[in-house]
């Protein structure tokens, strides 16, 4: 595990924090571990002086509404109370005397996070890797790169960028606003839902190249989620980098969202060229803040990427100028490497956490199943810390409109915060399940989060609710 000590501190507190896990009964795919609920759950547990104890946990989060089942981790992420007092020192720092915070500490402590980043991701080189706002800023970074080239006749008009379908929103409204302007022709990969296997994920992400090469046209991007957002589904990326490159695809730029804390996140086993993660999602950072990773290239080079704020730092490489972008708060980029501190509080550290949210969403989700008749939007081992599980069909979702309205209702009338996914019915369906949970499981999450959801849709069931009742 990466760790922002020197070495001889990191092997004190390694030995102190850490203790690795018996995986001999694991299997791992998609890089996510499988084990068993009682390798994680029902094993007895032993405490370790040095481990975070459970009421330290709570203590954490005690900034969350206790009135409300927070199970949709994914959509924002937490922050624990000792990282926001840090990012909170920081700001006054920079208040107190913002001349010597700005010329002698920001730059070089932003650079400390970014050397805790690449090593945590297993990067070559420091300067691989930016400190940006979000995953969203990211896209923007390189898909302007991207416009760039269609309009300068790098590329040829038509040229193809290839998504997934499933892809997150703001991203596609940046492919259209940066690539379809500009020339491009954007081939969106239909994906299944649900999904039975990763196997259906390749054949039709090969369909979804063959059709970008069609009529002469060369594939410039191949953009590609780890995690897709809605509904979430754990993607075969390493497969899916090895078939671009076979394909002779230009670049492959990877939108980790969910990355860094849910996955296994590792440069050099991924191959992408650029691949950008938040780190307020799954790794306890305030928000926000991101990175991107550009791979060097085999010259030593690094892609001609600017960000999309020009400062005076312009031209002088991507990290550097992310490093300043004007006056602004930078302290969620300044406590990285105390939130890996943070992480090695826990059995294994983030390894661990992962781990375990895993193997705890994935029984919680079991147990809706179970309950409401229903089933998961994907097998265990395509999820990681988020997993979709069929609603009712009785409950009559039926459009966008209606999660929209069931998601307002659950959260004001039972104070339980949850996404929710439509599924259009296929041809031929009969009473298809089309309306999904998305539930998700962080280290402040308990088990009576998810039993509270469980009983308020079975209280609805009984009652005979529809959709249809709710007011717009």
């Amino acid at each position: 595990m990466a760790s922002s000590l020197s070495p001889p501190e990191e092997a004190s507190y390694h030995h102190r924090h850490t203790k690795r896990y018996n995986t001999s009964s694991s299997s791992t795919t998609n890089g996510i571990v499988e084990s068993s609920v009682s390798d994680f759950v029902k094993r007895p547990k032993i405490s370790h002086p040095n481990y975070i104890s459970s009421s330290e946990i709570e203590s954490e989060f005690s900034h969350h509404d206790p009135d409300f089942a927070r199970i949709n981790n994914g959509s924002f992420g937490c922050c624990p109370s000792s990282i926001l007092a840090l990012q909170r020192d920081w700001q006054l720092r920079f208040l107190r005397q913002p001349d010597r915070f700005y010329f002698d500490e920001l730059k070089p402590k932003i650079s400390d996070s970014r050397s805790v980043i690449k090593r945590l991701i297993n990067a070559e080189h420091d300067d691989e890797v930016s400190i940006v706002d979000n995953a969203t800023t990211a896209a923007a970074i390189v898909l302007q790169q991207t416009a760039w080239a269609f309009r300068e006749g790098r590329f040829d008009k038509g040229d193809a960028v290839v998504m997934l379908h499933y892809a997150y929103g703001s991203v596609k409204k940046s492919v259209e606003a940066y690539v379809t302007r500009s020339g491009g022709h954007v081939i969106e990969v239909q994906l299944p839902f649900p999904v039975i296997s990763a196997d259906e994920i390749i054949d039709r992400f090969r369909i979804g190249l063959e059709s970008g090469k069609a009529n002469g046209r060369r594939v410039r991007l191949a953009l590609i989620d780890h995690v897709t957002s809605m509904p979430s589904v754990v993607i075969p990326i390493k497969e899916l980098v090895k078939i671009c490159r076979r394909e002779g695809v230009d670049q492959v730029f990877v939108d980790a969202a969910h990355g860094i804390g849910c996955v296994d996140v590792d440069m050099k086993e991924i191959g992408a060229d650029f691949y950008t993660s938040n780190l307020h999602k799954w790794f306890f950072a305030p928000p926000s803040v991101a990175f991107l990773y550009c791979r060097k290239s085999s010259n030593g080079g690094v892609a001609d990427l600017h960000h999309p704020v020009v400062s005076n730092e312009y031209g002088n490489g991507l990290a550097v100028e992310s490093s300043w972008v004007g006056t602004r708060d930078y302290s969620a980029q300044l406590v990285v490497p105390s939130i890996l501190e943070f992480v090695n509080r826990f059995e294994g550290g983030i390894d661990g956490i992962k781990k375990r949210n895993h193997v705890s969403v994935v029984e919680m989700g079991q147990m809706l199943v179970k309950s409401w008749g229903t089933q998961l939007g994907c097998p265990p081992e395509m999820c990681a810390s988020m997993i979709m599980v069929g609603l009712p069909v009785c409950l009559g979702v039926s459009s966008e409109s209606d999660v929209l309205k069931l998601r307002t209702f659950l959260r004001e009338k039972f104070r339980i915060e949850i996404p929710i996914y439509f599924r259009p019915p296929g041809d031929g369906e009969i009473d298809p399940i089309t309306g999904y949970v998305r539930i998700s499981f962080q280290v402040y999450n308990k088990p009576e989060d998810y039993h509270r959801l469980r009983d308020a849709i079975n209280g609805l069931v009984r009652d005979g609710f529809k959709c249809t009742s709710l007011s717009c």
